[in-house]
């Protein structure tokens, strides 16, 4: 059997409100393939993020992996390369990702934890993970085509102490303002109404607890706001802010940003994980 290569995309998730649920692939890409590593790849024969999620898809044989996405930055690394190894296993066999996409998804939230990056960097675009499920929403010209503004610092963050941080409660006030922002920023997609995403990222559950928790997310996400972007929140449990801005003013959040951490200007990734 031939060798093959898939590229998978990195992923924003929580977008503010929506804790655990909301997740969107952006442009930054992992290729993973089978067979010897190309010049500036690495074996994963011994790493067990992917090796895992691809033997468990009945995947046999060596497997590489060439990445630009960052670990530990809340952009969906591991979550990234256990959809990418999954998905390898299926081409491996001729399988398509269509058929087998609940099975790919199955085995990268079983093994990353939660589902949310997982689903974005399978499906592309913006997704919800709904009790094992993920629905994509639909993406009209103008969301399709904004950017997303990335700040970076040079921290990283452990998700798992990161949760630990956040209280085991919360006030029937600051549910019902979730669902609604949630909501908000749900619909913005739905009309590709860019109004609609102003104030649509706004969180009471996490952001307040994990914000303190990485020194200028902050001020990033108070900066891109005033530069122009319609909405900032913290990538996952952070450290990374991310933002959506028109693209005639990317560049200029971008340069707004605080010196603390570098910026990248990147599209929304429609395609998920496909072969190369």
């Amino acid at each position: 059997m031939s060798d093959v290569a898939v590229r998978v995309p990195a992923s924003s998730a929580n977008l503010g409100a929506g804790f655990d649920v909301l997740a969107m692939a952006v442009g930054l890409y992992a290729d993973l393939g089978t067979g010897r590593a190309p010049d500036g790849a690495q074996q994963l024969d011994e790493d067990r993020s992917g090796r895992a999620a691809f033997e468990r898809l009945g995947g046999t044989g060596s497997i590489w992996m060439r990445c630009a996405i960052p670990m530990a930055r809340g952009l969906g690394f591991s979550g990234a390369i256990r959809v990418g190894a999954a998905a390898l296993a299926v081409a491996q066999a001729g399988g398509t990702f269509e058929d087998r996409a609940d099975d790919i998804l199955a085995v990268a939230a079983e093994l990353e934890g939660h589902g949310d990056n997982a689903a974005a960097s399978l499906l592309g675009g913006v997704v919800a993970y709904v009790e094992g499920r993920a629905v994509p929403f639909v993406m009209g010209p103008t969301l399709a085509a904004a950017s997303f503004v990335a700040w970076i610092p040079d921290v990283t963050t452990s998700t798992n102490r990161s949760r630990r941080a956040l209280g085991p409660e919360i006030a029937r006030a600051d549910a019902v303002h979730n669902i609604g922002r949630a909501t908000q920023l749900a619909l913005a997609f739905a009309h590709d109404d860019p109004a609609l995403l102003v104030g649509a990222t706004d969180d009471r559950l996490h952001q307040d607890v994990r914000l303190p928790l990485v020194p200028g997310a902050a001020d990033a996400i108070r900066a891109g706001v005033d530069a122009g972007a319609w909405c900032a929140w913290l990538s996952g449990s952070g450290p990374t802010v991310g933002m959506l801005a028109d693209s005639s003013v990317a560049d200029a959040v971008a340069e707004a940003l605080p010196t603390g951490g570098h910026t990248k200007v990147l599209s929304i990734d429609t395609a998920g994980v496909h072969i190369l």
